[in-house]
């Protein structure tokens, strides 16, 4: 809120009727602060949000009730001293008359002779705020430096940049703000280093800015060990005063709340859930509390995330918020922003002065943000900051105290969620078993009774009106249904008091019902001396027994639902060896076993063969094999040096490893993707909206069915009373037959109504439906983790299905990556001195002093050639950003003596040879003549999308590197079976066209843009997303590293071979490995989970849309009706179906990419070269009104039968062509480059 106050002249008052109706007038307009009027001034003075309302409003406002008002013009000069950058000598003139142009500026002076920096500027501060008039001097074209002496410096923590890109957007985005001096941004930390003057420019404001660009900012700290939340000044250093306390002022303050007060999340356990509605019910209710930012209700796992604001509300309230709508809610796990928390059991402690004494010392530690000590329990909870101090370092503490402590020895939350559904799982099965123990005995009896005893009268009678069968079905149903019913009661009034209504609800109404019913027919034939009636007794211990059945059985199957989750826990590593090493020699001489809780970042852990490494680590010492299948699928063993990145919960097969740990905690790549994978299973697809919609009219509309039915059978029992006696109970016996004793016409009509209506309520389920999709997603997330495919949540999931383009970045993505070299090549071939390894040790020895990505891939060829990473000396080096480099070299024999053998290690003739290394352009401008024979073999690599280099030595071309980044083995089998699903491949790069022509050709993509800028990529995806077919899909796959801007454009991001960084925002979809077959089994898992959800969604309505005609009686005319226990057993069998039907896809493993390599994929091989388009750029790309007759056309039914046909006959026609276009291809081998098309649109 910018805050302004202004003095308003106001005359024509003449009461103080007059000063309340301006004040009652002003105060009600949006961003007016206060407004205070004095009748004997004629002034008022009011307080408003420049943001919301301007002065002019408020003048106009009072000038329309009848009052004359203008701006008091009493000027309040301010005077700046301002650092100008930007102004000569000669223009020092113009720049005053430009910025005494800013409205508010009363005077520019430049004090000083030869001084066109510093300037005097007098403004009005009723109409100019300093920072406003330095915004507006640098929007005309003059730098407001600032002044070295006020200079501070702060420490930005800056989370969700993904590439460089990112950082060059905040650094020029902050140096264009006044008052900046310099900033350094560093992606690897996410740190931002600013050096600002708080005199021109707060550092709230900065924060603000780069919070536009949509990155989170918190103050971090500095190097001094302070804790962040002391004061301002721990990440505010003044840098030449030393004077920290001028960064204490309020506003900053102020601005530091702002920026941390983040929301805090919590997990509740939520038990008693049945479906969609339950689901909605908690949502609805908790989203209306004030301080609840967020709601994820997850129906599987029996979870909510909340969200929430700790100023408003904490966990156990949001807990006794959803006990009160009745369900049982526990308190899980809470997490703030940045924070780890440990908790320890403490020894030693006698008082209150002990737990004093314990909070304080901890409490003074830098990094640790909160201690609590509980001194009955004898343990004690610690919150703090990771990057700062570690969990050792705490227990370290509090030993040199005097409370020696050890770790909880607790649960995980999985842990205690897996507890909880393992206790409501058995709560199912002892519910089911005490529900069958008179369930059963109730359904023999009426057995018997209705086989030994067809007349009803005959059967044994206790009374007149009371017969033995139906005494006995009483005693049985009583208990079960007010005993077993219990919890149905309390969770169905728990419902109806929040005025929502679940399965529970149903389940009572049709017990309760068929009860009650049954006891009053069952006393007034008593009264009435009437034979005993037939009655409903059976229908509550049956529809019991079923429900509860159904529900242990439900729960046993959702709990495989998450079987790749728990594997996933289960790879968590208990304990690790910490080792310490000898400084000088780097031997072991101290190692022990600690909890992989306790490590911290740069622990030195030993990995035995056959352990579990136990964190995120780098190789320092030692080679093995690690076995990563369960992470990533990679079934073969994963080879491991020095150097290499190893995943914490991966199997050492072999080799002693000594490893660094990078990553620990809630850090590790293990612990990132299971957060993954229980964020997705908690997540909702698209297509569950209108499950959910369906479930929250679904019980009321049932009822209203269910009463509907009674009324309409008693209607129809009345008027065709003949037509449906046949079909009552009491037809079944013969009581009909005796004169006098014939049951009445209300008996009959009654027990068809009531029958039909009980039914009704007791097939209705509302739990297929909301099961059918949370189960898919559950079991699909699950099994693609399992697999190395993270699919973030059910959105993602579904829209894979829909993709119809999908766009392929290159280098990384399609390519390695990394640059290799390809070929090397003697231009000197006779001359016996001029050999191979003369040249490549010269070349390596000067390339070894080159950044350049190709440099290095030189350098590692020849020391991989020589077999030693020591190359020769190099002197003079110079490179030409463009054309190349120059240097000297020496004392390179020796390596040329050990690749030939020689024992020499010291050579007689150690010759200084002068190096050119370069392009034609780079030979030419050294007067060194390329020849047409060292052209064309230059052309024919860079043909192929090859760089080629020459190598000159002492003004002579000797030989040269040809290096390219090689395209994945699996790249071409990938796109053909991405072009056999009917999908359209695109190809986009930054390369050359001939670059990107030659990938195309490879892989086999018939459309490219080529030259495409990082930034042109996103509005690339977004011209093809306006272009798409409504419903159609883009997807963009990259690696995750600069492409991140794209990725998040498109419909579904794909990151593929990310490695640990597994967190990749952008992204929809995380593949582990860097196998680019993993996308083709994405989009295939994603169809295959789709195809299931809308099986069970299928199976669910159609269940439900023919279960309850049937229930209602209305296929009674051909014979075809339910009893009550009947459809118990249908509704209970429903569920279960569903969750099997989910865990179907279990079965689902990624394809085989080499089944792909068949006939149709050769003859495809052998056309994958022409008929290549390359954009260059994308000014051209088509833009199609998504309404036109083109877009409506492209993706329709009609265009997809049409594309199968082609595809069959394009199918048919290789089998018949195979033959004939193989032997022209082997009898003209060199017609493929007159053949290749190469178009190129500019």
């Amino acid at each position: 809120m910018e805050e302004s106050t202004q003095h308003i002249r106001i005359t024509g008052m003449t009461c103080q009727s007059c000063v309340r109706n301006i004040e009652n007038t002003i105060t009600k307009l949006n961003g007016i602060q206060s407004i205070k009027v004095s009748l004997e001034d004629k002034l008022g003075v009011v307080v408003f949000d420049l943001n919301v309302i301007n002065i002019n409003d408020i003048i106009k406002r009072i000038n329309g009730i009848g009052f004359n008002a203008e701006l008091n013009q009493t000027i309040q000069n301010d005077n700046l001293d301002v650092e100008l950058g930007g102004i000569s000598d000669e223009n020092i003139h113009i720049a005053i008359e430009r910025i005494s142009s800013i409205n508010g500026v009363l005077n520019v002076n430049f004090p000083f002779k030869n001084d066109h920096t510093h300037v005097q500027i007098s403004c009005d501060k009723n109409q100019l705020d300093p920072y406003t008039l330095y915004q507006k001097i640098q929007s005309i074209g003059y730098k407001v430096n600032p002044k070295l002496e006020n200079i501070f410096q702060a420490y930005l923590r800056v989370q969700g940049m993904h590439c460089n890109s990112c950082v060059v957007l905040i650094t020029d985005t902050v140096e264009d703000l006044p008052g900046i001096h310099h900033i350094k941004v560093s992606l690897d930390d996410q740190l931002a280093n600013v050096l600002y003057d708080p005199n021109i420019i707060k550092l709230s404001v900065i924060i603000k800015e780069i919070e536009n660009l949509n990155f989170q900012v918190a103050i971090s700290t500095t190097n001094d060990g302070n804790k962040p939340q002391d004061n301002i000044d721990n990440s505010n250093t003044s840098l030449l005063s030393g004077d920290n306390n001028l960064q204490s002022s309020s506003k900053l303050n102020v601005q530091r709340t702002n920026v941390n007060n983040e929301m805090e999340t919590c997990f509740i356990n939520v038990i008693g859930m049945r479906g969609a509605s339950c689901v909605d019910s908690i949502h609805q209710n908790l989203s209306k509390v004030e301080g609840i930012h967020s709601v994820i209700v997850a129906l599987l796992s029996n979870k909510a995330e909340v969200k929430y604001n700790p100023e408003y509300i904490i966990p156990s309230q949001i807990a006794h918020l959803i006990n009160e709508l009745g369900f049982r809610a526990e308190v899980l796990d809470t997490i703030e922003h940045g924070i780890d928390i440990i908790d320890l059991n403490i020894e030693n402690m006698s008082c209150a002065s002990c737990v004093r004494k314990i909070e304080t010392s901890i409490g003074k530690l830098p990094g640790v943000q909160n201690a609590e000590v509980a001194l009955l329990t004898h343990r004690g909870r610690f919150k703090y900051y990771p990057s700062q101090i570690g969990p050792r370092d705490i227990i370290d503490k509090l030993n040199s105290i005097g409370f020696p402590s050890s770790l909880v020895s607790e649960d995980s939350k999985a842990s205690s969620l897996a507890k909880i559904h393992r206790r409501e799982t058995r709560k199912w099965r002892n519910s089911f078993l005490l529900s069958a123990l008179f369930a059963i005995p109730a359904m023999i009896i009426m057995m018997i009774f209705m086989i030994k005893w067809k007349n009803h009268e005959q059967a044994p009678q206790v009374i007149r009106g009371l017969s033995l069968e139906n005494l006995i079905m009483f005693l049985l149903a009583t208990p079960v249904q007010w005993i077993s019913g219990r919890y149905f009661y309390i969770q169905a009034l728990k419902a109806l008091k929040h005025r929502s209504a679940n399965m529970d609800v149903l389940i009572v109404m049709a017990t309760t019902t068929a009860y009650i019913y049954s006891c009053i027919v069952v006393l007034f034939n008593i009264m009435q001396s009437l034979p005993s009636p037939i009655t409903f007794f059976d229908v509550p211990p049956m529809l019991m027994m079923f429900v509860a059945l159904g529900r242990w059985l439900e729960h046993i199957a959702k709990g495989k639902t998450s079987d790749a989750l728990t594997k996933l826990l289960s790879l968590q590593p208990p304990q690790g060896t910490l080792v310490r090493l000898d400084e000088q020699t780097g031997t072991i001489i101290e190692e022990k076993t600690i909890l992989a809780k306790l490590i911290q970042r740069n622990d030195i852990l030993k990995v035995l063969p056959g352990g579990t490494i136990p964190t995120d680590g780098r190789v320092i010492e030692g080679t093995s094999t690690c076995d990563e299948s369960l992470l990533t699928g990679e079934a073969m063993p994963v080879e491991k040096t020095v150097g290499s990145q190893v995943v914490g919960g991966t199997k050492n097969l072999n080799g002693m490893l000594l490893i660094c740990a990078t990553h620990v905690g809630h850090e590790t790549a293990l612990k990132q993707i299971i957060k993954l994978v229980e964020e997705a299973q908690t997540s909702k697809a698209p297509i569950q909206a209108l499950a959910d919609k369906i479930a929250g009219y679904f019980v009321p509309v049932i009822v209203g069915l269910s009463g509907i039915t009674l009324i309409c059978w008693l209607i129809i029992g009345n008027n065709y009373y003949n037509q449906i006696e046949k079909y009552s109970m009491y037809h079944h016996s013969i009581l009909r037959h005796h004169e006098g004793k014939v049951p009445s016409r209300t008996e009959v009509v009654l027990e068809l109504a009531f029958r039909f209506a009980i039914t009704v309520l007791s097939i209705a389920c509302p739990c297929a439906l909301g099961l059918a999709t949370p189960t898919a997603v559950m079991v699909g997330t699950g099994v693609g983790a399992s697999q190395g495919i993270l699919i973030k949540g059910g959105e993602p999931l579904e829209a894979a299905h829909k993709i119809r383009t999908i766009v392929f970045d290159k280098t990384g993505t399609v390519t390695q990556g990394k640059p290799t070299v390809v070929d090397t090549r003697l231009f000197v071939p006779n001359d016996s001195y001029w050999t191979l390894p003369r040249m490549l040790a010269i070349a390596g020895t000067v390339e070894s002093c080159s950044e350049h990505p190709l440099a290095r891939a030189i350098q590692t060829y020849c020391q991989n050639y020589f077999g030693c990473e020591q190359l020769g000396h190099c002197e003079d080096f110079n490179a030409i950003w463009g054309y190349g480099l120059s240097a000297k070299v020496n004392g390179i024999e020796f390596l040329i003596n050990k690749h030939i053998g020689s024992s020499d290690t010291v050579s007689l003739r150690d010759t200084i040879y002068s190096v050119l290394i370069g392009n034609r352009e780079w030979m030419e401008r050294n007067n060194i003549h390329v020849t047409n024979e060292i052209d064309s073999a230059m052309s024919k690599h860079e043909y192929d999308g090859h760089t080629a280099v020459l190598i000159a030595i002492d003004n002579k071309i000797i030989g040269m590197i040809a290096i390219a980044d090689r395209v994945k083995s699996t790249a071409a089998l990938t796109i053909f079976a991405l072009q056999s699903m009917g999908l359209n491949v695109l190809l986009v790069t930054g390369d050359n066209v001939k670059t990107a022509r030659a990938i195309a050709a490879q892989v086999g993509i018939k459309n490219v843009y080529a030259e495409v800028l990082p930034t042109q990529k996103e509005r690339f995806i977004a011209i093809l997303k306006e272009n798409s077919r409504k419903g159609d899909k883009v997807a963009m796959v990259g690696d995750g590293v600069n492409d991140s801007p794209a990725l998040a454009r498109a419909d579904v991001g794909i990151a593929v071979g990310t490695g640990t960084d597994v967190a990749v925002e952008a992204a929809n979809i995380v593949l582990i490995r860097d196998a680019l077959e993993d996308v083709l089994a994405a989009i295939l898992l994603s169809k295959k989970t789709v195809q299931r959800i809308r099986l069970n969604f299928l199976f669910a309505v159609i269940y439900n849309l023919i279960g309850i005609p049937v229930a209602a009686g209305i296929f009674l005319p051909i014979g075809i009706s339910l009893m009550p226990w009947m459809a118990a057993a249908a509704m209970a069998l429903s569920s279960v179906s569903v969750v099997m039907s989910s865990l179907l896809l279990r079965k689902f493993h990624k394809p085989n990419i080499q089944m792909y390599a068949n006939q149709e994929f050769i003859f495809w091989s052998m056309n994958k070269e022409k008929n290549i388009i390359v954009h260059r750029g994308i000014t051209d790309v088509e833009r199609i009104p998504n309404d036109s007759f083109i877009s409506n056309l492209r993706g329709s039914r009609l265009a997809q039968i049409f594309s199968g046909a082609v595809s069959a006959i394009k199918q048919q026609a290789s089998h018949s062509f195979y033959d004939r276009q193989k032997a022209a291809l082997l009898l003209n081998t060199n017609s493929h480059d007159e053949e290749a098309e190469l178009q190129v649109l500019a």
